[in-house]
């Protein structure tokens, strides 16, 4: 197995990465990710699967999983692979000047063909742009592969056709063989007495009949062996001996002209040395992400987002151990309990305490499977997002390392593996995660104690981020007198004897050794002894302090799940309301249609009643009366258009998707193209920019500006707890979308929008260069009635959208 990827390693590094993938069974996961590849060549490279050495490298099999999955889904039956074969070998011999067989050059053939197929449906970049980025550089070689498919037929035999030198050959060889047949069959009826067995068989590739040894002397020919008994003597008679020898010679012609035939199509196998492999390497690369993307779809993958740089945190939210999944899946095993974690990236060390069979192990291996297969572009099987610093390595100390053999004790065992941790962290600082399972367990508690202290201080300094689990209640107290350190536990019922998976931060953990004991039955006395030593000793107490942190952590979770039952009790009137007012829209537009149909009507009746008029006033009897009358007409019909043109002035504009619009802030006209279900916010395009902007920033091309959407405001009585972004729901009409914008352009939008307005605003300008976010900040920063500005919290879009708190909030 060869995982570190190409990226040269030192010793150290490379032996310590090859371990900590043994004891995350990483190369489990890479057996169940074969299963999902489509040849065998695809199979062979996902169990030996190698990690990035870069990041960009992972974010590009991030983004090909991604693609490929789509592709898969919107074809009939997936992409197929069909077809595909292993041919770098036989590529290999023909640019060496060997002779491939016809077989061989057949599956080159079959190959060039799967890929052309392949490349038709993955050729589209506006679609696809990393997988068409792939197949720039492929040639799929449609006239070699017609030739040899032209030259050999299934199964590899060359053609007739291929040369009019073979096919007379064989035309030859073939009217010998009935010449010699037929030459056999009269023969047959002519020694019929003296036959052991009336069929032709066959010795040393020629046609003999099957003589009984007493009548052997009466026929000629050359006798070709006897059987086991001695009683049958197989001879081929002298009649059919010459015809045999020219058979002979054909054959030997035909093996020539074939061979020689298979030379030239080496030989243009072999010019074509580069573009082959780059095919091969290239069909490779999309199997591969095909095989992420099935596995990841099988898993329920989410994809991750990596961050590049230290200040990336660890998010995992309901992560369901992939090998687990596997086993109840594919073996009918247990279910999964999902577990979540959150580490900031101002954390250097988290230590996990809690009981044993709590599932801490689990934990530390679930972060580090996890990482390994985000950086290897595999979707994380979470119910969210999730999102992860990217570490060059992955170092573990997992599991019991003791062995009678070297005379290695637990405790020793360990101290050995950390001990080549350090060694690869001192030769090749990278940005690493160490993951310590149990630190200073083995030994005396003292000093094993004050061992794992100085060991995870110095990690602190050295790696990106250190897990670590322990039972030494010492180590709880690190977090207060170092701010890079924070406390964990896990979760674990001492009714039922199970692990919750539930992992608590800030939190230490209890041991439970006692509840645990009584319920597995220890008898009493020594339970009572037990809890009057550890009262004497402080330990109890301890304990009860760690419960009451629980119980209000509990009591904090209960009110969260109101706060969060509230907000959707919220959600519902909100989408009741807007329910009521589409209804009445609706009715508006049918009253605007009836208006329209009257206006229409009025128009049709009025000119009927001019052309009248114009009628009479052109007849021959007409006189001053007629003229008069025909005036005061003229005035009626003119007031009653005044009438309907004011009651359809009054009638307010609604816009539709199709529209074409006129953008205030820039003076812009352009298009809409989609529009909130609440109609408080549309989406142009404007050019090629496309925007998202509150619908009082638009006006018709005529000027009329839209009626305003009923909004529905949720008052709150605490002004200070509503500046916490943490408290705020952002929603579709609170958020601004400018990406794509100049600088310039998305300040007009913005301005446009929070004018009169107050509370939170987001921005969504998205990340790209960080050009459009600096400026923004710039120009925010010395706007008045802006109070501050920062992040949006990473479920509203994180680093990509910035919030806004205005002064004159209102609630």
């Amino acid at each position: 197995m060869t995982p570190l990827g190409p990226a040269a390693r030192g010793d150290y590094a490379s032996n310590v990465l090859q371990e900590t993938l043994e004891l995350l069974e990483w190369p489990l996961l890479c057996e169940h990710l074969s299963s999902f590849a489509c040849t065998p060549q695809g199979e062979r490279v996902c169990r030996n699967l190698e990690l990035p050495a870069d990041f960009s490298t992972s974010q590009q099999r991030l983004l090909e999983t991604l693609e490929i999955d789509l592709i898969d889904s919107s074809i009939e039956g997936g992409l197929n692979f069909d077809g595909v074969h292993e041919i770098r070998k036989t590529v290999e011999r023909c640019h060496k000047g060997g002779v491939a067989s016809g077989e061989e050059l057949l599956f080159i053939a079959h190959t060039l063909a799967s890929a052309r197929r392949l490349r038709r449906q993955l050729d589209d970049p506006s679609l696809w742009p990393t997988i068409f980025a792939l197949l720039e550089k492929l040639s799929t070689l449609p006239n070699l592969e017609k030739q040899l498919k032209y030259g050999l037929e299934e199964g590899g035999r060359v053609a007739d056709r291929a040369s009019s030198s073979l096919a007379g050959l064989r035309a030859r060889r073939k009217l010998l063989q009935e010449e010699r047949k037929s030459c056999l069959q009269a023969l047959l009826k002519l020694y019929g007495g003296r036959l052991q067995d009336s069929l032709l068989a066959e010795r040393n590739g020629r046609p003999v009949l099957s003589i009984r040894a007493s009548a052997s002397s009466e026929v000629s020919g050359l006798v070709h062996g006897r059987s086991s008994s001695g009683h049958t003597v197989f001879i081929e008679p002298q009649e059919v001996i010459p015809l045999g020898h020219r058979l002979a010679d054909l054959e030997l012609q035909i093996v020539d002209e074939e061979r020689r035939l298979l030379t030239i199509w080496s030989q243009l196998v072999g010019e074509n040395y580069f573009e082959l492999s780059r095919l091969e390497e290239i069909l490779l690369k999309i199997e591969l992400a095909l095989s992420r993307a099935r596995y990841s779809k099988w898993l329920g993958g989410k994809s991750p987002k990596l961050y590049e740089h230290e200040d990336g945190q660890i998010t995992l939210k309901g992560f369901r151990h992939p090998l687990l999944m596997w086993q109840n899946l594919k073996e009918q095993g247990i279910e999964v309990m999902p577990i979540s974690i959150e580490v900031p990236s101002s954390l250097k060390v988290v230590a996990i305490t809690g009981p044993n069979t709590g599932g801490k192990t689990v934990t530390i291996k679930s972060i580090g499977l996890a990482m390994l297969m985000a950086k290897s572009g595999l979707l994380i099987p979470c119910e969210t997002s999730p999102s992860l610093p990217w570490c060059e390595m992955v170092l573990a100390d997992i599991g019991d390392e003791q062995s009678i053999q070297q005379n290695l004790s637990t405790f020793s065992g360990h101290i050995n593996r950390i001990s080549r941790i350090l060694d690869a962290l001192n030769e090749q600082p990278v940005n690493a995660l160490v993951l310590l399972d149990e630190v200073g367990a083995g030994t005396d508690p003292s000093e094993g104690s004050a061992l794992a202290r100085a060991l995870l201080s110095t990690l602190a300094d050295m790696a990106r981020l250190t897990i670590a689990t322990t039972h030494f209640g010492e180590l709880k107290a690190l977090k207060y007198s170092d701010s890079r350190f924070e406390n964990a536990s896990v979760a674990f019922d001492s009714e039922t004897m199970s692990p919750t998976y539930q992992l608590l931060w800030g939190i230490p953990g209890r041991s439970n050794a006692l509840a645990i004991a009584k319920r597995l039955g220890l008898k009493l006395d020594i339970i009572d002894q037990a809890q009057e030593l550890l009262r004497l000793s402080g330990g109890l107490q301890v304990n009860k302090i760690i419960s009451g942190l629980e119980e209000q952590r509990n009591r904090q979770q209960a009110a969260a799940e109101d706060a969060a039952a509230l907000l959707a009790r919220t959600e519902l009137l909100h989408e009741e309301l807007l329910s009521h007012w589409k209804q009445q829209s609706d009715r508006s537009a049918e009253i605007q249609q009836q208006a329209r149909q009257e206006l229409a009507n009025s128009i049709r009746e009025g000119q009927r009643e001019v052309r009248k008029l114009i009628s009479r006033l052109r007849a021959d009897g007409a006189d001053g009366e007629t003229a008069r009358q025909a005036g005061q007409k003229l005035r009626q019909l003119e007031l009653e258009a005044r009438s309907i043109s004011q009651r359809r002035n009054q009638q307010w504009w609604r816009p539709e998707v199709g529209d074409r619009i006129k953008l205030l802030a820039l003076g812009k006209s352009a298009q809409v193209v989609a529009i909130s279900d609440d109609r408080t916010q549309v989406t142009v395009l404007c050019g090629v920019l496309r925007s998202t902007v509150p619908i009082e920033a638009i006006e018709s091309l005529d000027g009329v500006r839209p009626t305003p959407t009923p909004q529905v405001l949720v008052k709150g009585g605490n002004r200070k707890a509503s500046l916490n972004s943490s408290l705020l729901v952002r929603t579709s009409r609170n958020t601004v979308d400018v990406r794509g914008l100049r600088v310039h352009e998305a300040e007009a939008v913005i301005e446009e929008y929070i004018r009169g307005l107050s509370g939170c605003v987001w921005v969504i300008h998205g990340i790209g260069t960080g050009r459009l976010k600096r400026g923004l900040r710039q120009w925010l920063a010395n706007v008045p009635y802006v109070e501050r500005i920062g992040d949006a919290e990473p479920v509203d879009g994180g680093s990509g959208c910035t919030v806004i708190w205005l002064k004159s909030l209102t609630i």
